[in-house]
């Protein structure tokens, strides 16, 4: 079995390829955008990357499904309650997906969000232990996945907390100790509340130190899950459309021209919101009137989302070279109104609008 999670810290999510080595048929779970590294990676051993496996509508990114399908003519998968506006097939509950000797099983987690699904991995098709389980955002390392967020509207939070309690008490932790835990969030997370720096573990470690899987009735469950959850930022439920419905692939090769300085002003004056994600002590020695700083390094995608609107068209003002690596971060989150970019670094003027 090939074995594969790529974590990007900057939005601290992970995403899976599996493969059976002797098939070469290969699975993507929940992928982010911009693809390219599942595909060089198959490519480079001979994998063919059938499905793709949402674990379920994500609120935090845009998921990497449509630009999957495109390049590969993989089937996009999502368990059995989403509703699509592209074409994609309903998981159910104990679905076996057979790779080879390597086979997935499908777990339906909802509680996170209605149509949340697990996928068990099994290394050979007759093992009694799993090799591990994906649990998407139901269970985290050290946490469970937050049932209050926009993600799953017409559906309070103590319904999805009840469907929670029942998919993690008697779900996952259903499962043996020995199976690894693989989630698709980490630390940094606005997904749950207190989630661990560690990107996996095993079910036999969460029942002994993740608060939320001791033992306990729903009710209590219920109280101690909902409390203390932080703010979601303002663009998870337009992600969470967003990722339902048929939009632009991400496109590598097509990326905003730079602007000058001239256009740049032009656009900002026109309604673009230009985005300065200079360090602050550059920003501080000369920036557009009316520019908003946000440094480039760290969680810049996620504060973008949470201070722009995600349909206002932006211009970026960049350090050297930077202005392509920030558009794909943007992008990883559905920003694509990005206009172009400005390498302030190369103009002095720019401090004399400052």
């Amino acid at each position: 079995m090939f074995f594969a999670q790529y974590y990007l810290d900057c939005l601290s999510q992970a995403s899976y390829l599996i493969a059976d080595e002797t098939t070469r048929r290969a699975v993507v779970v929940d992928p982010r955008r911009d693809v390219h590294e599942y595909l060089a990676d198959a490519a480079a051993r001979g994998f063919s990357i059938e499905n793709v496996i949402n674990t379920h509508f994500h609120a935090d990114f845009l998921a990497g499904h449509l630009e999957l399908a495109a390049a590969t003519g993989a089937t996009i998968a999502y368990g059995q309650r989403a509703q699509t506006e592209y074409p994609s097939r309903e998981l159910v509950h104990g679905e076996r997906i057979e790779l080879g000797d390597v086979v997935l099983e499908i777990l339906e987690t909802p509680g996170h969000t209605p149509e949340s699904v697990s996928v068990v991995v099994y290394e050979h098709a007759d093992d009694t232990v799993p090799y591990g389980v994906l649990t998407g955002d139901t269970l985290f390392i050290g946490d469970v996945g937050r049932p209050d967020l926009l993600a799953s509207i017409g559906v309070s939070a103590q319904e999805l907390g009840r469907m929670l309690y029942d998919s993690v008490h008697h779900t996952l932790l259903g499962l043996p100790d020995q199976t690894r835990v693989f989630p698709a969030h980490g630390a940094g997370s606005a997904c749950g509340k207190n989630l661990s720096t560690e990107r996996q573990s095993t079910i036999g470690e969460q029942r002994r130190t993740n608060y939320a899987c001791q033992p306990m009735d729903e009710a209590t469950f219920l109280e101690i899950v909902t409390a203390g959850q932080p703010a979601a930022p303002e663009y998870f439920g337009y992600d969470a459309m967003l990722n339902r419905r048929s939009h632009e692939i991400l496109d590598l090769e097509v990326l905003p021209r730079p602007l000058t300085l001239e256009e740049t002003v032009a656009a900002h004056e026109a309604g673009a919101w230009v985005i300065d994600a200079r360090e602050a002590t550059e920003f501080a020695t000369g920036h557009l009137r009316g520019s908003v700083n946000i440094g480039g390094d760290g969680r810049f995608a996620e504060t973008v989302g949470s201070v722009v609107p995600p349909d206002a068209q932006v211009v970026l003002v960049a350090a050297q070279d930077r202005e392509e690596e920030l558009t794909v971060r943007m992008a990883r989150i559905g920003f694509d109104t990005v206009l172009g970019g400005h390498q302030a670094w190369r103009s002095r003027r720019l401090s004399a609008v400052g």
